[in-house]
């Protein structure tokens, strides 16, 4: 039995949107929501062909937000909101990269967890 292609939805008149950049120390992943927190657009360096240690590059996170700022700017979105999540080299390129392409940044946003005491931390390296 053949399936049906789903057609991409269409969103209209979307202006605002918030981005997500999460970036560890092994990737840097980017979805962008609307304000209600339904995902438009999504994308990490693994989909963009970048494998292993080259995922958490500053240039692979730089190749995320200007492939993400094209298709925003296919929407006719001009406004974002950035809200960074991690420790990673990634979390810059992005946002450096929202706004070489032409987006207008609004607010910019750490939302990394921090404990307040909780678990134990991992041993630390001894080279």
């Amino acid at each position: 039995m053949a399936y049906k292609k789903s057609k991409k939805k269409q969103h209209k008149n979307i202006e605002s949107v918030v981005a997500h950049v999460k970036s560890s120390f092994n990737n840097t992943m980017v979805a962008i929501t609307t304000v209600d927190g339904d995902v438009l657009v999504r994308g990490s360096s693994g989909q963009l062909g970048f494998k292993g240690a080259r995922k958490g590059t500053p240039y692979a996170a730089t190749q995320i937000g200007t492939k993400i700022a094209k298709e925003l700017l296919g929407m006719g979105v001009r406004i974002v909101e950035v809200n960074l999540q991690g420790p990673g080299s990634g979390r810059d390129c992005v946002v450096r990269a929202l706004q070489s392409s032409g987006l207008n940044i609004s607010m910019l946003r750490d939302v990394t967890p921090i404990p307040h005491n909780g678990c134990r931390a991992p041993k630390k390296r001894r080279v």
